[in-house]
């Protein structure tokens, strides 16, 4: 007792090597049971030494395994957690070995920092091994680490066969599986844990939001926000932040809005920066500027992160003189502009057809473009049909080493778009060299909490006949509103009566179907895409708006697309 009361009064390093002076000469160092204390003291904050530490460490004629675990812990939080990995095999390999539950959380938090899932995997059976299974926190731990390295099936597992849990292994598999690639499980179940008798907290609905934002799922944001606003989470401006971008990413972003200006809690630099990327990407770039003005009123100094936002929303804005104004203040404001600002100026100044100024603004950058820049001056030549510096872009990006898909058909487009057919096919059969793999375009809409997924020309849903036939219902009703097909948008060498065809279906206009088929009417229908929408499709879902008398939302892989009354929120600037 007496030397722990000691340790909480140290304030440096001095102070604790005084302490261990003084239990080295008493002839305590070796017997005193409280001195991993005094080692993880130096090897965590604020004193972070862990060479002290160890030297501590190295002076104990016989270390426990508390000994061994301060130690580890240290390393583990240091610049190097692989060194807290090869501490644990260190430790394995004594006799007997210095081994208990707690080694092994603290391994396995290295393993989630550096991401090291065959040690994660390795640890699990040394811990089957070691009986340590029935250890709730450490089955949490292991549980949480399998999402962070992107192993959700076996997060699953070890969550299906703990002996207890708690909310924190809910938690935690929520988590893993809304970041991860699994968002519906998360929805699913978070729904079970509260059929359960569990009652959410702020970490829950951090993880559910998170799914939420990845599939677009309205219903459930909705009843999230409920949730969050009757049990008073509203108080935590993290959540709120969550809540707003979320609502966001299912494309309402007045809903955001309001949950930005019905605040309980202190908006954070966060908050604001959140809310105008918000606007930026549902194309309310006057919106966005004027809250980039009130946050200075409101003495929230901006960020790099908040003249992103304001400068994405002068680009789906078309907002082309405030963008430039806006990025020559940057600097004079003590806000140095990085690669990203500057790609976001070369997209502002290429979606407005100014293609010399943005490849000038690539040229007078003081640090190395990035592939970005090069990716965005290509779509730019694309939309215009600027073939030189579409070849000049493309070249860059071969030079710097792209494989991407992207890049190939971004410039084969350009050729097409010009009828350079032999360009084209020369385009393709470099793509065939490299083994550049095309990505397959495709949609998907949620309908009374499952997700539909289709492809172009997809026929393997299980109303696939319905689907088709609402699709040749509504080519109908188009044509009378004076619809004719954009066959410019099919890039290929073949007749017009194929291009047309081929554009009918495409995976967007299959989702937007099947969601007038599934849904009542009046009901908002949400679309995501993973790819940019075409064109054609944008011109056909405006009309369906209005036809249909339904609000439309689709989010893409560059913005949002909000179509009512047969307008887009856009204004065609995309």
């Amino acid at each position: 007792m007496y030397w722990a009361t000691l340790f909480q009064k140290c304030t440096n390093l001095e102070h604790i090597k005084q302490i261990q002076s003084q239990m080295v000469i008493t002839g305590q160092f070796q017997f005193c049971p409280c001195r991993s204390k005094l080692i993880e003291l130096c090897s965590l904050p604020p004193f972070n030494d862990l060479p002290y530490a160890l030297l501590l460490f190295r002076q104990i004629q016989s270390p426990s395994t508390n000994d061994s675990n301060a130690i580890l812990r240290g390393l583990a939080h240091g610049p190097n957690p692989t060194r807290a990995i090869a501490w644990y095999r260190l430790a394995t390999l004594r006799s007997p070995p210095r081994v208990d539950a707690l080694t092994c959380s603290f391994t396995l938090k290295a393993c989630a920092l550096v991401l090291a899932r065959s040690e994660t995997l390795k640890l699990h059976a040394q811990i089957v091994r070691r009986g340590f299974v029935a250890d709730a926190l450490l089955g949490t731990t292991l549980l949480d680490v399998y999402a962070k390295v992107g192993d959700l099936d076996s997060a699953q597992k070890v969550f299906d066969e703990m002996p207890v849990r708690d909310i924190a292994s809910w938690n935690a598999l929520i988590s893993g599986l809304g970041h991860g690639n699994r968002p519906s499980y998360a929805l699913d179940l978070l729904k079970r844990m509260i059929v359960e008798g569990w009652k959410p907290n702020e970490v829950t609905v951090l993880g559910a939001l998170a799914a939420c934002a990845q599939l677009g799922a309205m219903r459930e944001v909705e009843m999230i926000d409920e949730y969050v606003r009757d049990e008073k989470l509203n108080m935590n401006v993290q959540v709120c932040n969550a809540v707003i971008d979320t609502y966001a990413k299912c494309g309402f972003v007045d809903k955001s809005y309001l949950v930005f200006d019905n605040m309980k809690c202190r908006k954070s630099l966060v908050t604001w920066n959140t809310m105008i990327m918000s606007l930026a990407m549902h194309g309310d770039g006057h919106k966005a500027l004027e809250l980039f003005r009130q946050m200075g009123v409101a003495g929230v100094n901006p960020d790099a992160v908040s003249y992103l936002a304001a400068l994405c929303a002068c680009s789906h804005a078309g907002l082309v003189e405030d963008g430039i104004r806006l990025f020559d203040s940057m600097a004079r404001l003590g806000v140095a502009p990085n690669v990203k600002h500057y790609g976001t100026v070369v997209d502002l100044l290429g979606r407005a057809g100014r293609l010399k100024e943005a490849y000038d603004i690539i040229n007078s950058m003081p640090t190395v473009p990035d592939v970005v820049l090069w990716q965005s001056l290509l779509g730019a030549c694309k939309t215009y049909n600027d073939v030189e510096l579409a070849e000049i872009a493309s070249q860059k990006l071969v030079e710097m080493g792209s494989n991407n898909c992207g890049d190939f058909v971004l410039l084969s487009n350009v050729y097409a778009a010009v009828e350079r057919w032999d360009d084209v096919g020369r385009v393709r059969e470099a793509m065939k060299d490299r083994d550049v793999k095309k990505v397959p375009g495709f949609s998907y809409i949620e309908v009374e909490g499952v997700i539909h997924k289709f492809f172009t020309s997809d026929k393997n849903h299980v109303k696939a006949r319905e689907i088709y036939a609402k699709l040749d219902e509504i080519r109908i009703r188009v044509i009378e509103y004076g619809y004719m097909a954009e066959t410019s948008f099919v890039l290929h060498d073949i007749a017009e009566e194929e291009k047309e065809i081929a554009l009918r279906y495409h995976s967007e206009k299959l989702a937007v179907a099947f969601g007038l088929i599934s849904t009542s009417e009046g009901t908002p229908i949400g679309v995501i895409k993973n790819l940019r929408i075409c064109g054609d499709c944008h011109t056909v879902i405006k009309l369906i708006s209005k036809i249909y008398n339904r609000e439309i939302i689709v989010r893409d892989r560059v913005r949002f697309h909000r179509f009512t009354d047969g307008s887009c929120c856009c204004r065609d600037y995309w």
